[in-house]
């Protein structure tokens, strides 16, 4: 894998690097991911905050809905509009969660897992090479030693940001 990592969004307004491989890349089959997207799921890399230098443009930070209840931030082209990464609730502002075909070179980045493929639709076909779960995985099934450790190395942001997200409550659900 070639470091920079280039991407950024349709009408280029919007481009961004990744100075680091991803910590993992992961494909969602959730039913959320399948409406925000569009799509049948949504192909996530994942990596740390600090690690994705915007080389031109400025997203706007758009706060949609999300099963936790908390929401999450999609960092979109004000101009476009597409969704270049994302802020989850889990993690909040230490990650963003990068969509694969916003990278220049979406093929160098294949899932390592597949999630929530209870709520896959039953026409996508899964290659049985790469490991699939019903719902998520804890980390170490799948993330590398040096995923991990770069992970621990951004637990202290978590941290504090889930204990700051503790104290909001939720918004109510849509009805």
């Amino acid at each position: 894998m070639k470091l920079p990592i280039e991407g950024g969004c349709d009408c280029r307004a919007v481009r961004y690097r990744l100075t680091r491989p991803p910590l993992v890349v992961n494909c969602c089959h959730c039913r959320w991911c399948q409406r925000e997207t569009g799509a049948s799921f949504a192909l996530n890399a994942v990596i740390e905050s600090a690690c994705l230098e915007l080389t031109a443009g400025e997203p706007v930070l758009v706060l949609t809905p999300s099963q936790s209840g908390y929401g999450q931030q999609i960092a979109r082209c004000p101009s476009c509009h597409v969704a270049l990464w994302s802020h989850y609730s889990t993690a909040g502002p230490a990650t963003c969660v990068v969509r694969v075909g916003t990278l220049d070179n979406p093929d160098d980045f294949p899932p390592q897992a597949h999630v929530f493929v209870a709520s896959r639709q039953p026409w996508v076909q899964l290659s049985p090479d790469v490991p699939q779960f019903e719902a998520y995985y804890e980390l170490a099934q799948i993330w590398s030693a040096e995923s991990l450790a770069r992970r621990r190395a951004i637990q202290p942001q978590i941290d504090a940001w889930q204990a700051t997200r503790q104290r909001m409550a939720p918004p109510a659900p849509p009805r």
